[in-house]
C-alpha cells in the first residue's frame, strides 16, 4: 500500500524569519475541512478515506504552523502588539479547532475502514480520538475560551515583571544571575526582591487562580465529570496509569528521595561553610561558586555545535538544521515571556527552541533539555499523522531529561575546570528536585479536588506539602513565603493543569539512561533513538518498554534509582 506522508519533511529549509504569518480564517477552514471529513465519512473505499484523511492533515498543519509562529513571536515579545492580538484571537479560535479536531475523531471511530486504519497506524491513534471525544463537546467552546485568555493573563504578568535591586532593574529570568551571587547578602537581597514582586501581585495571582479553576471545574461537570482532575488526566491522554498510582508514586518519592534530598541539603551546607541553610541558600551548592559557561551564547551555540556532531550522525544533521533555520531565540530580554519551551512548526517540518539563557549554568542545561525535545520530534516529524509527532508529555520529557546526561561527557567544552562541579551540581539538581515535582502534582490535586476551596485554604495546603516533601526548607521569616505563597510562581499550576507529574516520571526514566550511558553508550543511545524515532505511536509506558527502560511505577523502582545516584554523588570529591 502506498504510504500516506502528511508532514513537511524533505521540502527545502528556510530560515524562521523568511516564515510567512497569516491569520487563520477559520470560517473558510471550517468549509474546507468538513467538505474533506464529509469525504471521509461517504469514502467507498479505503484509498478515497485515506486521500481525505490526508486532506484533513493537512489542513490541521496549516493552522498549526500558524498557531506556533504566532506563539513564537509574541513570546518572544510580549509587547508587540501584533502579536498580542493574534494570540488573543488564538486564545479564542483554538478551541473551535479543537471541535474540528473532535468530529474528525469521531469519524474515525466510526469508519467501516477502522480495522485498516488500525492496522496502519496503530492502536494509540484510536486511544487519543477516544480520549479526545470526552474532554470536548461544542457547549464549552466558550469556557474553553475563558480559560486560555486566563493563562496567558498569568503568562503576561509575569513577562512583564521589573524587579529594582541596588540601582538595577532586572526580569524574573535575570534576576536569577544575583540569586546565584557568592555573597550571601546579594542572594538574600536578590531573593527577598523577587519575592517581594510576587507578594505585591498575589492577590492577582489569586484571582487568576480562582477563576481557572472556576471554569475547569464547570467544564468537568458539564462533560459529565465530577470535578476537573479526572477531566484533567483525559486531557493529558494517559492510558497506562490512574490518579491513584500517581499516588503510590508520590509515596515512593516522599519515601526514597525526601530523606536523600535532606541529606544532599545538608551535604551543602557543610560544603559552602554555613551554619545554616535557608531558602536563598538552595541553589547555592559550591563555595566557589555556581559554574557558568565560558563564553557568550554565541559561543555556547559554537560549542554545542561540535557536541552534537561528535555525540552522533543524527544530532550532528539534527542541529545544524537547527542553525540554519535560525530555529532558537535563546537569550533572556526585557519583555520576553519567562520559561523556555520547544514547538513544531508543522508546514516547515522544523523544531523551534525558546529559551532565557541568563548567564549561569541553567543555560547549558535549558538548551540540552530543549534541544532533547527537538532531536525528538526531529526524528518523528516522518510520521503521517501529527498525533504521533509528539508523545504524551510523560514520555516527551523522557527524551528531554536524558539528553541533559548523554551530552555529559562534552561538558567540558562549555565549563573546563568547572566540569566536574557542573555534573554534580546538575546530578543533585536533578534528584533534589523530584520531591518538589510532587508536590506540585499534590496540590493541584488538592485544588480541583475541593474547587470551593479559598486563597488561604489553597495556601495552608502548599504549606502542608513542603512540610512532607520539602522539611528542609526555611523561608527565613518572609512572610509571603511562610503563608504559602510559592506556588505561585509555577506556570504549570495555571497553564499546563497535571503536567508537573511527567517531569518527575521522566527523570526516573533519565536516570534510567544516565546509569546505561556510562555502562554501554553505543546501546543507550541505540535505545534512545528508537524512542526518539518512535515519537507519540505509543503510550507511555509502551514507549518506556521499548526503550528498555523500568517503569517508573514498578515496586522498587523509584528506591533503587534514588540509591544508585545517592552512591554516585556520595562518591563525589565535593
Amino acid at each position: 500500500m502506498k504510504e500516506v506522508i502528511f508532514s513537511a519533511v524533505g521540502r527545502q529549509q528556510r530560515a524562521f524569519v523568511d516564515f510567512k504569518y497569516e491569520r487563520p480564517d477559520i470560517e473558510g477552514l471550517s468549509n474546507h475541512f468538513y467538505n474533506a471529513l464529509d469525504r471521509f465519512r461517504a469514502a467507498p473505499s479505503y484509498a478515497v478515506a485515506e486521500e481525505a484523511m490526508q486532506e484533513l492533515y493537512r489542513q490541521r498543519a496549516h493552522f498549526m504552523t500558524m498557531y506556533n509562529i504566532c506563539l513564537i513571536r509574541h513570546t518572544g515579545d510580549t509587547r508587540d502588539a501584533f502579536y498580542e492580538a493574534e494570540n488573543d484571537f488564538f486564545d479564542q479560535t483554538l478551541p473551535r479547532f479543537e471541535e474540528l479536531k473532535t468530529d474528525f475523531y469521531r469519524a474515525l471511530l466510526a469508519t467501516p475502514y477502522r480495522n485498516q486504519l488500525a492496522d496502519r497506524w496503530g492502536a494509540q491513534l484510536f486511544r487519543i480520538a477516544e480520549l479526545s471525544l470526552k474532554s470536548f463537546r461544542p457547549e464549552i467552546l466558550a469556557d474553553l475560551q475563558e480559560e486560555n485568555r486566563l493563562a496567558s493573563e498569568y503568562d503576561k504578568l509575569k513577562a512583564k515583571a521589573q524587579i529594582t535591586l541596588n540601582g538595577d532593574v532586572f526580569n524574573l529570568s535575570t534576576i536569577e544571575v544575583r540569586e546565584l551571587d557568592p555573597d550571601r547578602n546579594v542572594r538574600r537581597q536578590a531573593a527577598t526582591a523577587r519575592w517581594d514582586w510576587f507578594a505585591e501581585r498575589s492577590g492577582e495571582f489569586d484571582r487568576i487562580f480562582n477563576e481557572l479553576v472556576r471554569v475547569r471545574t464547570k467544564v468537568a461537570r458539564q462533560l459529565g465529570f465530577p470535578n476537573f482532575t479526572p477531566l484533567g488526566y483525559v486531557r493529558m491522554l494517559r492510558t497506562d496509569y490512574d490518579a491513584a498510582k500517581v499516588a503510590r508514586f508520590r509515596n515512593e518519592i516522599a519515601r526514597h528521595v525526601v530523606p536523600l534530598a535532606r541529606r544532599q541539603y545538608e551535604r551543602q551546607r557543610e560544603r559552602v561553610g554555613l551554619d545554616h541553610l535557608y531558602f536563598y541558600d538552595e541553589n547555592y551548592r559550591f563555595a566557589e561558586g555556581a559554574p557558568r559557561p565560558l563564553g557568550d551564547p554565541h559561543w555556547i551555540i559554537e560549542q554545542a555545535g561540535r557536541m552534537y556532531g561528535e555525540l552522533s550522525a543524527e544530532t550532528d544533521t539534527f542541529f545544524r538544521f537547527m542553525r540554519e533555520g535560525q530555529l532558537m531565540d535563546l537569550v533572556a530580554r526585557d519583555g520576553k515571556a519567562t520559561g523556555g519551551y520547544c514547538t513544531f512548526i508543522d508546514d516547515e517540518g522544523a523544531p523551534f527552541i525558546f529559551s532565557n539563557f541568563n548567564g549561569t549554568n541553567g543555560d547549558i542545561d535549558v538548551l540540552t533539555h530543549e534541544a532533547g525535545h527537538a532531536f525528538q520530534v526531529y526524528s518523528s516529524r516522518h510520521h503521517g499523522v501529527s498525533e504521533y509527532f509528539w508523545p504524551t508529555y510523560d514520555a516527551c520529557e523522557i527524551h528531554s531529561m536524558s539528553m541533559e546526561f548523554f551530552t555529559w561527557p562534552w561538558m567540558q567544552l562549555f565549563f573546563g575546570d568547572q566540569t566536574a562541579r557542573y555534573q554534580y551540581g546538575h546530578l543533585n539538581g536533578a534528584i533534589t528536585f523530584l520531591p518538589y515535582g510532587v508536590a506540585v502534582d499534590e496540590f493541584q490535586h488538592f485544588a480541583y479536588d475541593n474547587p470551593d476551596a479559598g486563597p488561604q485554604q489553597r495556601n495552608q495546603a502548599w504549606s502542608a506539602l513542603e512540610k512532607r516533601y520539602l522539611p528542609h526548607r526555611d523561608y527565613a521569616g518572609n512572610a509571603y513565603l511562610e503563608g504559602g505563597g510559592y506556588w505561585q510562581k509555577q506556570s504549570h499550576i495555571y497553564g499546563s493543569p497535571f503536567y508537573y507529574i511527567d517531569y518527575t516520571l521522566a527523570q526516573i526514566c533519565a536516570f534510567q539512561f544516565w546509569q546505561r550511558d556510562r555502562q554501554d553508550h553505543a546501546a543507550a543511545w541505540a535505545d534512545y533513538v528508537r524512542l526518539c524515532q518512535a515519537g507519540g505511536g505509543k503510550s507511555f509506558l509502551e514507549l518506556v518498554a521499548l526503550a528498555g527502560l523500568r517503569s517508573p511505577f514498578d515496586p522498587g523502582c523509584v528506591a533503587d534509582t534514588a540509591s544508585a545516584v545517592g552512591q554516585w554523588l556520595q562518591q563525589q570529591d565535593m
